[in-house]
């Protein structure tokens, strides 16, 4: 079984940073595309930022410039760097990977705060 565990999240004040990690463990196959997504309550899951096995990466429009995504391959683990964080990306964070073979997977969540 692969098992994805995010940590890092927390209450932060506007203007605030918080790095989240997601590691994978129990997986015997590469992991391609690794991504976080988050939810707001009411309203869909989005993708908040993708990165490739091979390092391509997208993000979501409203957090280009503000947060950084990245991959330690060998250790199958990704981070996203959150800074100048507003109230609206309050939400529940969820780590998803791509693993060969298996399919998807998503960690259980971590929860962002962004308020005063």
């Amino acid at each position: 079984q692969v098992q994805l565990v995010e940590s890092g999240g927390g209450l932060v004040q506007p203007g605030g940073s918080l790095r989240l990690s997601c590691a994978a463990s129990g997986s015997m196959f590469k992991i391609d595309d690794m991504a976080w997504y988050r939810q707001a309550p009411g309203k869909a899951r989005d993708l908040v930022a993708v990165m490739s096995r091979g390092g391509t990466i997208r993000y979501a429009d409203s957090v280009k410039g503000r947060f950084t995504i990245s991959r330690d391959n060998a250790k199958n683990i990704v981070y996203l760097q959150m800074t100048s964080l507003k109230p609206e990306d309050t939400a529940v964070y969820y780590c998803n990977a791509q693993v060969r073979v298996i399919g998807t997977r998503w960690g259980q969540g971590t929860q962002v705060t962004v308020s005063s």
